[in-house]
């Protein structure tokens, strides 16, 4: 069945990524850009300050606040791909394509304010708890159902179910190459664990995640940087190599730098999500005075996600002689990298990490693809299918190839990008409109609070409820 799929699922991957990449991530990166005047870059104080926020709101329900809004976005973002596709690119791309890595987090980083932002501005209440993401702001900002529907269903595949199926296959390949053990068993042990999170509803999931990632993160960056402690003296070299390897004759001649393009923009993309779609569905959870908050903590995620994890992530595996043999790819080249630096302990550090990483990623894509599939219809039965198919899916990545895992995630990545592109470049002005407006309120002293009417914005159900019990209650 492999060797069939395999030859379809890369010539689809070709034509679509070739589009994704030309005329949507860097292309509409660079408008987001210079549109937010360089939004990325000139708040990241602010970033930092409003991750720290206490929830703005508390009307007796349950709130969830915006550090556990971001923990729920990175629990998706820091996962496999800034562990086994950062190894993936470097095997496929080289070390040139790191570099593209870096550029498409340094443009996401405003393509990620926009599209989070948009997910605020048009969340809906959904009982004790807030909802939203791409699907919800088609509907309700370009006014088309039927292509939100069609992105609810490419995310619930994606997320809920084949990049599932990315997250077990790389723990059940780092448990397997670290205690060989034996990866059926690894495989129903995830579904098990899988099932009794994912039956816990979004705030066992946010504050699953808000425990595990950034005491992950914090270890794994440490651990970098003692690499590049012990190895300090070669980093001009590495980095001469990843800038070589990006634009250099050779590279040119033997279409090397267009490998390093593709591959490192596909795995920065998986990484950090920013254009996705992905992200705005955690973003949208959060209890906050103004969309703007949220846009600018999410294209925090990036910065932390990729300049951070993922770089590090390359130079561990750029500073050993592993990766010179090409014998090993994947995840076993990220242990096996560790071990020739600091021992072979690292690699049972590393199988600790990646069960930790991209464990608590399936807990965020379930949440992506079940906030999409009641979307498209509330129902109890459809939510008990999707829940059954996550775990399925989970189980069959333990035990299914690695090549063939990462082509399905590379497809269904690029269909829902294109969609989702599509609608932040049509609705991006309404980001525009809404960052203005969080400017002026902060230079004029304010803690900035949305109120759409003033800013010609409708559809904005949740922002609308709000407005109309505040002033029941002043009546």
């Amino acid at each position: 069945m492999g060797e069939i799929l395999s030859p379809i699922l890369d010539f689809l991957n070709n034509i679509l990524w070739s589009y994704v990449l030309i005329g949507g991530l860097i292309g509409l990166g660079i408008y987001f850009t210079i549109g937010s005047r360089f939004v990325q870059f000139r708040f990241i104080g602010e970033m930092v300050r409003v991750l720290t926020e206490k929830t703005d709101f508390r009307d007796g329900k349950k709130n969830i606040s915006p550090f556990k809004s971001f923990c729920v976005g990175a629990a998706t973002r820091i996962g496999t791909g800034n562990l086994a596709g950062v190894a993936v690119a470097i095997t496929l791309g080289g070390p040139g394509a790191v570099f593209w890595m870096w550029i498409v987090a340094l443009l996401g980083g405003a393509t990620a304010f926009i599209e989070s932002t948009l997910a605020q501005v048009y969340k809906i209440k959904d009982s004790d708890a807030f909802r939203g993401g791409p699907a919800y702001y088609i509907e309700k900002g370009l006014k088309k159902r039927w292509l939100g529907i069609v992105f609810a269903v490419l995310i619930a595949v994606t997320f809920g179910l084949i990049f599932n199926s990315v997250q077990s296959n790389t723990i059940s390949l780092a448990f397997e190459n670290s205690f060989g053990a034996n990866r059926v068993i690894v495989g129903l042990v995830l579904t098990a664990l899988t099932g009794l999170v994912i039956f816990g509803g979004v705030h066992r999931i946010a504050n699953l995640s808000s425990v595990i990632v950034p005491i992950m993160a914090v270890l794994y960056l440490v651990l970098a940087a003692v690499v590049l402690i012990i190895n300090i003296g070669e980093l001009p070299a590495i980095l001469s190599m990843i800038f070589s390897h990006a634009f250099g004759l050779e590279q040119a001649v033997g279409g090397g730098i267009g490998a390093a393009i593709m591959n490192g923009v596909k795995r920065g993309l998986f990484s950090n999500e920013a254009g996705m779609g992905s992200a705005p569905n955690a973003a949208a959870t959060s209890t906050t005075s103004h969309p703007a908050k949220q846009g600018l903590i999410q294209s925090l995620g990036v910065f932390v996600d990729t300049i951070f994890v993922c770089t590090a992530t390359a130079f561990i595996i750029l500073l050993a002689p592993v990766f010179q043999t090409g014998n090993v790819s994947g995840i076993e080249l990220l242990q096996n990298s560790l071990d020739s630096h600091i021992g072979v302990w690292s690699s049972f550090f590393i199988s600790v990490a990646i069960f930790l990483f991209a464990f608590s990623s399936i807990i965020g894509s379930y949440y992506y693809g079940e906030t999409n599939i009641e979307f498209i219809k509330e129902s109890k039965n459809a939510k008990l299918a999707f829940r059954i198919a996550t775990m399925v899916f989970v189980f069959i990545g333990s035990v299914a190839s690695l090549g063939l895992v990462w082509k399905m995630a590379d497809l269904f990545m690029a269909l829902m990008t294109v969609i989702n592109l599509i609608a932040i470049g049509l609705l991006g002005k309404v980001a525009f409109k809404v960052l203005k407006d969080y400017e002026i309120q902060r230079k004029a002293g304010k803690n900035p609070v949305f109120k759409p009417s003033e800013l010609d914005i409708d559809n904005t159900e949740a922002w609308e409820e709000e407005e109309s019990e505040k002033k029941s209650a002043v009546g």
